[in-house]
């Protein structure tokens, strides 16, 4: 039984000793204490054990709530308590002292209750209980103080402090609460005696599980315990003892009488539990501490109690204790220890001292105090102590004690405190025995012995062995104030490594740091105590100095010895004690610095620095001469001894002697000595040159050290880097920085040394002038190496470098040396790049420095990307010889800090700026290395890298962006910025042929790719938030939002006027960008940035008006490509523009009407037409008639009302009208701009649009009466001389202008046509359209005769070449004059139509049939058109894959007119369909016309209306019986699609009677499997599912009878892959439904979406819906396509997919999908099997068939003569995934053989009929009656008709005689693997 609330071990915060009493009482005015009582009069009360009975005074409510105090169920009691806490809270006195008695008894039961929650509400609810009765408590106040005092030590710390707190409640004072104790003492010691007595089964109730009693007897024994401790503590101890009670000063009353009381009871229980020693073998840890606890107050309290008697059971039991091992009872156990070995020292000698004792003791210490470490180890100084010299022997214990002591050591390090203790135990130890050996010792040389005996095996053999293995790994002269990292040649070697490496698994962080420490600490101890005791250390530390020093390769050991000094140094040379250099350190040296100098070992040089550090470097060379040094002598034997022996050439000991050289340097003579040091460096006696290269080595490691003690110096001299410069050093500088190749190995390093700068808190030891000449240095190098690039904008960086030409003559060198020189000078650059800082003044330096690191990082990336390119021979090796180099600075780019680059000051800033973004336009322009593409997206990084490393805000951002887009000679080619203009203004560029075209085209592909990266807003409207700060440090203006602009509206016309460039273009690239921003909350229209940008285009199209040619106008408004026809760079990019912001609702009819009059006003100077203005015109008023026609909204209120515009509008458009109706017929025209513009502007008022596509054409104006009447003035002028003169040789303007014109008369004066209008405008749209097909035709023939002509390889390119010019070729105006053509003809089917269901009365001249016969016609023609430009294609297609796009990527051109022709094709009759195609197929190309509509459908370059329409006449009369069968099958195909099923059923023997195109057999077969992982909108993919979709049509449309249908469905279950049904699953994302069901109401979107698509498609039999709507491609489109599949597979194919679905192995999936055909197909699937099946007329008197929709199933009832059978099928709700149940329900007269070959047939008929239940019955049904005929079955299948394909059995065996199933034969011959008979087994 588990103990969720129990009360199991002592509570950590539970005291365990004396200590406990004072812990029970708070400070302040409530402390807690123990004395007081409230009252005067002493009552003496008693209550009976038994329950007593319940007053009748008590209140009914709280009598109810104590009864239920004594239920077994805690939660009643808990709910008890808190009611009866809350009642005490509303009662009086008075109302609650009746049931004191009644609680009194509850009480104390309830005070040992298993459940701690119930015992902390016990004690609050007896806290309200005191509260409220007062003093009318004082009655029953003995019977309370035992469980009271006892419960205020429970092991749960929650219930002790209640317990407390009730305490306090009642006794508020210390007095009182003492004086409560004293008047109960007999009772608490009563009740803690009853408490002792108690077992687990005394305190049973029967009911107590016996592991609750058990944690029960433990919580009263140990608190008990602890309860009596601590009585005896308040009672018993002298009153300045008590805890808790210091501050009473008068002894209490009757306290000497609770004294002897106390006593007599402690004496009592003392003995009557012996002692309490069985309570220390209890197995609880609780019990045993408070046990300890116990013992503890008796040795103290009542020592007398220990007698002779029972002192040596006690003192086994107390000193044998140290075989505890939980850390718990510890304290209370050293507690007791120490106490009864102090008190009773006599009783060790009554013991076996060693295996009592000492062994348990030697036992502890070595497992670490099992884990006491804290507690424990403070103890054992005061254990040696308390140990009685007499009962041990002294040195043996010794040794032994510090043994084991040690050997626990790895047991204490889990916690740095518990290390901490251990070092500090052992040190208080160690010297305790020397300070004590006297007590062990009777002579001097005794002591003495002991002495030396311990500091050789404890200090030297055990401390200092352990702390001499350790080598650090790390860099070993960090340990060295002012040591430098040492160099490479020192390395340690990999033995000491590794054992260094063990000792640090070993022990954690900081042991060796604590254990030289505790060392250092002894040895100090030691000096004071016993001077002589230092020699041993001494000796052994000087010899194993010594054996170091003479290993001339460094070992690492020397670590451990520059540690420990260095601990010496800071634990006590610093305190002042000098012993460690007269006695340690002082002597080692000078005995071995003859060696040192001899050998030069590098571990003795590190020593000396250290220890130089440590003791002074005056006090060192003293001790080393072995005399005393004046200031004169000691610098005489600094530079005469020490600087030559240091300083001589390069060696494996320079760095250590340099070390220690620079050790020397005393502060007070600093300058001294650092003169000296470089006099004899640079300029040493024996050379009369400047800085010999061997000095370069030395010179470079030393000013590194030099630094490095920059670094860690004090206040004093030396401390300053201008301590450190010389002169000299400042000549060797300049000597080495300008040394020509090669340079030295250190050259560099010697450089960075004396600059600095490699962090930003280096200084230089140079001066400003010399730090400066070397830059310029470093700047020529990096500028040499520059202009040897092979890259042109490279090389050009040294003329934007002002500072260039004032530096010394550039020196032309090797590439070799060039190379050598930059490599130098990066070096030096790299360790001294932030003393650039030093040099702001040198503006022009710092910004070429800068320049030339980005420029050259720049020419890696250009490298990088040409690395593959294809170059010259030369050009390559040079390319890669630069190649490392410039790797190396990009990787010295990548480390520099943006926050540190806008560190400079402003001018460098600047100046940095220009040289980039110069070098950034340059590139552009001027590199011809690297594709457009390529140099354009490395600028733009380029340029972003620019603004993000040294614009401060977007102030400094913007004004870069001016300077990048600055004029050049290359840029802009259009408009150009008004740089003197602080209006931003643009000036239109009037001579663009001096600026070449392709350049302009770069910069544009940039700052394309610089928008998409940065964003609209701060490229072109040069946006600048409100509180952008400006960090600039010149003076800056405060300037309002207004005041301060940015805007580029010049730069978004250059954009739109370049129009088009590789990789976008202005419609595809910045128009959605531009609409995108100004739609967003960032633009505010009071910038006016679109209206300059259109004021802009506008002047720009006005001013090239008259020299642009004259573009037609179109009728089709909003249509983004028109603008395409627009030559004039200006208008076509207005005209753009203005059509994305209206279209957009950008802009309303406010604007419309303000440009709309603008332009009105200009198109008349005086009395004369600006023609500029005329050519303009109308191409803008197809922009604004739309907004101009509609009314105004709430967001774009007009200042005049809308009739007022539209009467405006109106008059307007009327006298435009009226002056073009003055002009003479279109076919009698020669010339004339003027009347073309005229005629062109009337045009562009009348706009069509196609609301709802290109099949539902209207006008989108609304026109008076005279309007239309003028209008139809104009249409009627047309047809003077109408059929006297052709219009074969009129201008193409007026062609078009008469096609738009007629265009613009069917849609608005249709009415008013009479017969001779509508014939004059059907034969010119007639004549149009037929032109075009006789277009498309010659291109067909022209592609046919390229391909045909083409025989060899050889012929490819110019086959190709030949195609290209072909499909290009094609006249774009009689293609626009085509499609006006088209979209009239739309227009007038869509009049005839309305017309035709008017009344029969209406006189219009539509109603007449002869419009039927010409509309087939051109329906024809248009039939023609749309299979001459698939048979292109598919011609094209047949001859090479780089060919197949040639026709379709023409098409996209004119993307507008292919939609109406597809339009057209739809609706087309299926007369006009069969004449066309009839017409294609007599054409005699190498192509049809059913290949010529695959290859529409699977186009290369899709349009979509043209896929569709390619569909629906493969999926339509007359072409889809002959759409999908092979040529050498069609014959027999279509003889089968008209035969019915009767008696006889053809043979299939096989699938060789079948066989699909070579187009789609293809795809069907073995597509699935390639498409699985593509894409979902893959090509192959939706090509695959079109296919399904058109087979499965196909196969809906034939007859269930015919055998037609039965090859075909045969042919897909045999050959079709079923992986297309895992394509299909792939866009039905089933799996998010995963842990919820189906049958939810809301699916997720996309399954939605595919369940709507099957029930559709298994509703209507048709997947048209979907394809219909499937392009453009998109994802939700293809999970309908693949839902309407899905469902129509299901009609069509069951037995199909439900092969597939019992292949599935992933269970989760198969539920997912048999989920959701159940859920959205099978119900409809099942009712549409049922109505068939009762339609059905199988015709027959001895077959019925009975249907029950409600269970599903279908009863079939088959009698003959005196023979009949009832069969049953049922249909699974899963159906057709399940298979369908048959179940034989009753038979007469059949046999049980021949019932279960019957039944067996009927299941195979429906599981493997592909199609309806209804036919696989019927089909059941003719197989009985082949039977009844006596037609033999075949013996494979045991069936007359194959289950499959229906066959009869044919073939037969001509040795048996026995036919068979072709296809059972083929079977049995593929799966037998041999040609025999199945039944006789002859060769068949």
């Amino acid at each position: 039984m588990g103990r969720p609330k129990g009360d199991g071990a002592r509570s950590k915060s539970r005291p365990s000793s004396s200590s406990l009493a004072a812990s029970l009482l708070p400070s302040g005015a409530a402390a807690v204490g123990f004395g007081g009582y409230v009252g005067s009069s002493r009552v003496d009360s008693s209550f009976s054990a038994e329950a007593p009975t319940v007053s009748l005074d008590i209140d009914g409510e709280v009598a109810q709530h104590l009864k239920r105090l004594s239920r077994k169920d805690p939660t009643t009691k808990l709910k008890a308590l808190t009611s009866l806490s809350q009642l005490l809270k509303e009662k009086s006195a008075s109302e609650v002292a009746p049931i004191i008695p009644q609680w009194a008894f509850e009480y104390k039961k309830l005070l040992l209750d298993y459940n701690r929650d119930v015992r902390r509400a016990t004690h609050d609810t007896m806290a309200y209980l005191v509260r409220a009765v007062g003093r009318d408590l004082a009655p029953h106040l003995k019977y309370f103080l035992g469980p009271w005092w006892f419960s205020q030590f429970d092991s749960v710390y929650e219930v002790s402090l209640a317990a407390k707190r009730s305490f306090q409640a009642a006794f508020p004072a210390q007095e009182k609460r003492l004086d409560a104790l004293i008047l109960g003492t007999s009772e608490i010691f009563m009740y803690i005696e009853e408490n002792l007595k108690l077992t687990p089964q005394s305190m049973s109730d029967k009911v107590t599980a016996t592991d609750e009693l058990e944690e029960m007897h433990k919580q009263v024994i140990s608190s008990s315990l602890l309860a009596l401790s601590a009585l005896l503590d308040v009672l018993v101890c002298l009153q300045s003892e008590r805890p808790g009670f210091e501050n009473i000063k008068a002894e209490p009353k009757n306290a000497s009488k609770a004294r002897a009381t106390a006593i007599a009871y402690a004496e009592k229980l003392f003995s009557a539990n012996k002692y309490f020693i069985d309570f220390l073998k209890s197995k609880n840890p609780g019990v045993r501490s408070a046990t300890y606890s116990a013992m503890r107050s008796f040795i103290k309290n009542i020592p007398h109690a220990i007698n002779e008697e029972n002192v040596k059971t006690l003192a086994v039991a107390i000193l044998g204790a140290f075989q505890e091992k939980d850390p718990t009872c510890h304290s209370p156990m050293w507690e007791t220890v120490l106490l009864f070995s102090k008190k009773f020292p006599e009783s060790w000698t009554l013991l076996n001292v060693q295996n009592v004792i000492l062994n348990c003791f030697w036992h502890f210490l070595k497992n670490g105090c099992f884990g006491s470490q804290q507690v424990s180890y403070p103890a054992l100084i005061l254990f040696l102590d308390a140990v009685p010299p007499k009962a041990i022997v002294g040195e043996k214990f010794f040794f032994d004690f510090f043994k084991n002591l040690w050997e626990g050591r790895s047991l204490s390090h889990s916690l740095t405190a518990d290390q901490q203790a251990f070092f500090l135990a052992l040190k208080e130890c160690f010297l305790w025995a020397l300070r004590n050996a006297s007590r062990y010792c009777d002579t001097l040389d005794a002591i003495q012995h002991l002495q030396y005996a311990l500091t050789d095996e404890v200090l030297l053999k055990l401390m200092w062995c352990e702390y001499s293995q350790f080598v650090s790994p790390k860099d070993k002269s960090a340990m060295v104030p002012g040591a430098s990292p040492v160099s490479s040649e020192d390395t340690i070697q990999t033995s000491n490594m590794e054992r260094t490496e063990n000792l640090k698994m070993k022990y954690p962080v900081g042991y060796e740091q604590d254990l030289g420490k505790c060392i250092v600490e002894i040895l100090s101890g030691v000096y004071s105590l016993e001077n002589n005791l230092l020699s041993v250390f001494c000796s052994v530390f000087q010899n194993h100095c010594i054996e170091i020093f003479q290993q001339i390769e460094s070992s690492g050991n020397v670590e451990v010895v520059i540690r420990f000094v260095l601990l010496l140094d800071q634990h006590v040379v610093k305190k002042g004690e000098t012993w460690p250099l007269d006695y340690l350190v002082g002597p080692t040296l000078a005995k071995s610095f003859p060696l040192i100098k001899e050998l030069d070992p590098p571990d003795a040089l590190r020593f000396m620095a250290a220890v130089a550090y440590v003791f002074g470097p005056h006090k060192i060379i003293q001790e080393l001469m072995g005399i005393e040094l004046g200031k004169e002598q000691f610098l005489q034997a600094f530079n005469e001894l020490f600087i030559p022996w240091c300083l001589k050439d390069w060696s494996v000991s320079t760095s250590a002697k340099l070390d220690f050289l620079l050790a020397l340097m005393d502060s007070e003579y600093f300058t001294e000595q650092w003169n000296s040091i470089v006099t004899y460096a640079i300029y040493p006696k024996d050379s009369t040159l400047g800085t010999s290269d061997s000095k370069i080595p030395v010179l470079a490691v030393l000013m590194e050290k030099a630094r490095e003690r920059l670094r860690k110096a004090n206040t004093l001299r030396g401390s300053q880097p201008e301590d450190w410069q010389h002169e000299f050093l400042d000549i060797a500088a300049l000597s080495v920085v300008n040394a020509n190749p090669p340079f030295g190995t250190s050259d560099a390093r010697f450089l960075r040394a004396l600059i600095g700068g490699e962090t930003k808190e280096e200084s230089s030891f140079i001066s400003r002038n010399t730090l400066s000449l070397i830059f310029k240095e470093v700047l020529r190098k990096l500028l040499t190496f520059v202009a040897d690039s092979t890259f042109a904008w490279v090389k050009c960086v040294c003329s934007l470098i002002p500072c260039a030409g004032k530096l010394s003559e550039v020196r032309w060198r090797s590439s070799n040396h060039v190379l050598e020189e930059a490599n130098f000078a990066l070096e030096v650059l790299t360790g001294s790049f932030f003393c650039l800082k030093k040099l702001d003044c040198e503006i022009e330096m710092i910004a070429g420095i800068l320049g030339a690191i980005f420029v050259i990082d720049w020419e890696y990336n250009s490298i990088r990307t040409v690395i593959s390119s294809e170059l010259d021979v030369e050009c390559m090796e040079q390319v890669k010889m630069r190649m490392p180099f410039c790797e190396s600075v990009h990787a010295f780019r990548s480390n520099i800090s943006c926050q540190f680059l806008k560190s400079f000051c402003l001018e460098i800033r600047k100046n940095l700026r220009s040289i980039l973004v110069h070098m950034g336009r340059w590139a552009v322009l001027k590199e011809d290395k690297l594709d457009i593409d390529k140099i354009t997206s490395l600028s733009c990084l380029w340029l972003l890298e620019v603004m993000e490393c040294l614009c401060l805000d977007q102030f400094e951002e913007q004004m870069l962006l001016d300077e990048f887009l600055g004029r050049s000679d290359f840029w802009p080619l259009w408009i150009m910025p008004n740089a003197n203009s602080q209006e931003r203004s643009a000036v239109l560029n009037t001579d663009c042929t001096t600026i070449d075209e392709s350049g302009n085209q770069k910069f544009v592909i940039l700052i394309d790719k610089l928008i998409s990266r940065i964003g609209f807003h701060r490229v072109i409207a040069g946006a600048v938030a409100h509180d952008s700060p400006t960090v600039s440090e010149e003076p800056t203006v405060n300037l309002t939002t207004s005041e301060v602009s940015y805007s580029r509206a010049w730069l978004a016309a250059e954009i739109l006027c370049t129009w088009k460039w590789p990789g976008g273009s202005a419609f595809s690239s910045f128009l959605p960008l531009l609409s995108a921003y100004v739609i967003s909350q960032d633009y505010s229209p009071a910038h006016g940035l679109l209206d300059s940008i259109v004021s802009i285009l506008l002047d720009g199209a006005l001013m090239h008006g008259e020299s642009g040619e004259l573009t037609p106008g179109n009728v089709w408004p909003g249509l983004y490509h028109e603008a395409e026809s627009i030559s004039e760079p200006f208008l076509r990019a207005l005209i753009a523009l203005l059509s994305t912001l209206f279209q957009k609702n950008i802009w309303g009819k406010v604007k419309a009407v303000s440009y709309f009059r603008m332009l009105r006003e200009k198109l008349f100077i005086g009395e004369t037409v600006n023609l500029n203005c005329l050519n303009v015109l109308p191409a803008c008023m197809e922009v604004f008639i739309a907004p101009l026609s509609i009314a105004s909204d709430a967001s774009h209120k007009s200042d005049q009302p809308d009739d007022f515009i539209e009467c405006e509008l109106h008059v307007t458009v009327v006298d435009w009208l009226r002056k073009t109706a003055c002009f003479p017929p279109l076919n009698t025209w020669q010339s004339g701009k003027d009347m073309e513009g005229w005629f062109q502007l009337v045009l562009s008022c009348y706009p069509v649009s196609a609301a709802k596509g290109v099949n539902c054409i209207k006008k989108q104006r609304s026109i008076d009466s005279l309007e239309r009447g003028v209008l139809f003035e104009l249409f009627r002028k047309q047809r003077q001389n109408f059929g006297a003169a052709t219009l074969i040789n009129k201008l193409p303007m007026v062609q078009v202008l008469l096609s738009k014109l007629l265009l613009v008369s069917v849609a608005y004066c249709w009415e008013d046509f009479n017969h001779d209008d509508w014939e004059f405008v059907l034969y010119r749209l007639r004549w149009w359209i037929e032109s075009t097909v006789v277009m498309m035709e010659e291109v067909a023939e022209s592609v046919n005769d390229a391909i045909t002509s083409s025989s060899t390889c050889s012929d490819l390119e110019a086959t190709l070449n030949k195609l290209m010019l072909t499909a290009s070729n094609v006249d774009h105006s009689a293609i626009n004059i085509a499609r006006n053509a088209l979209a009239a003809f739309s227009l007038f089917c869509g009049h005839l139509g309305n017309e035709n269901n008017e009344l029969e009365d209406n006189l219009n001249p539509l109603t007449n049939d002869r419009w039927e016969i010409m509309k087939d016609r051109i329906y024809e023609c248009i039939l023609r058109l749309f299979f001459s430009t698939g048979v292109a294609e598919s011609i094209e297609g047949s001859f090479c894959s780089e060919s197949s796009s040639f026709i379709a990527a023409s098409r996209l051109e004119d993307s507008q007119f292919w939609e109406l022709v597809a339009s057209s094709v739809a609706e087309s009759s299926s007369h006009a369909r069969d004449k066309a195609a009839k017409s294609v197929d007599m054409w005699g190309l190498s192509k049809g016309p059913l290949d010529s509509l695959y290859a529409i459908l699977f186009s290369s370059k899709p349009l979509p209306h043209l896929q569709f329409a390619a569909y629906t006449l493969l999926s339509s009369e007359p072409i889809s019986h002959v759409a999908f069968i092979s040529e050498e099958f069609k014959t027999s195909f279509d003889e089968d699609t008209s035969s019915n099923q009767g008696s006889v059923l053809p043979d299939l023997a096989s699938e060789q009677n079948f066989r699909l195109r070579d187009e789609i057999s293809f795809m069907f077969e073995r597509f699935p499997r390639e498409v699985l992982d593509m894409d979902l909108l893959a090509c192959k993919r939706v090509n695959l599912f079109v296919i399904w979709s058109l087979l499965l049509s196909h196969l809906v449309s034939l007859p269930s009878s015919t055998s037609a249908r039965e090859k075909m469905v045969q042919y897909m279950q045999d050959t079709a892959d079923s992986t297309i049904l895992d394509c299909i699953f792939q866009h039905i994302p089933l799996e998010s439904l995963a842990g919820s069901s189906l049958k939810r109401k809301e699916l997720p979107p996309a399954v939605s979406r595919a369940a709507t698509a099957a029930a559709h498609a298994i509703t209507t039999g048709s997947v048209l819906l979907s394809v219909e709507n499937l392009w453009p491609l998109e994802a939700e489109k293809m999970t309908s396509l693949a839902g309407a599949i899905y469902g129509l597979m299901l009609c069509m194919l069951p037995a199909y997919v439900r092969e597939w679905f019992n292949s599935i192995r992933d269970r989760s999936r198969s539920s997912m999908i048999e989920s959701f055909t159940i859920r959205w197909c099978s119900p409809l699937l099942i009712k549409n099997e049922l109505n068939q099946i009762k339609k059905a007329d199988f015709a027959d008197e001895n077959f019925s068939v009975s249907v029950s929709k409600s269970a599903n199933e279908v009863v079939a009832t088959y009698t003959k003569d005196e023979t009949g059978m009832d069969l049953v099928i049922r249909l699974p709700a899963s159906y057709p995934l399940r298979s369908v149940d048959v179940d034989c329900t009753r038979s007469l007269g059949i046999s049980d053989v021949k019932q279960r070959k019957w039944l067996m047939s009927m299941m195979l008929f429906v599981r493997n009929q592909n199609g309806a239940l209804a036919e696989s019955i019927r089909i059941w049904k003719s197989n009985f009656d082949k039977e009844f005929e006596g037609v033999e079955e075949c013996p494979i299948c045991y069936s007359v008709i194959h289950t499959s394909n229906h066959s009869l059995p044919r073939l037969a065996c001509k040795t048996c005689k026995h036919k068979f199933h072709s296809a059972c034969l083929y079977k049995w011959f593929s799966t037998s693997h041999k040609s025999t008979c199945p039944l006789c087994q002859s060769p068949f």
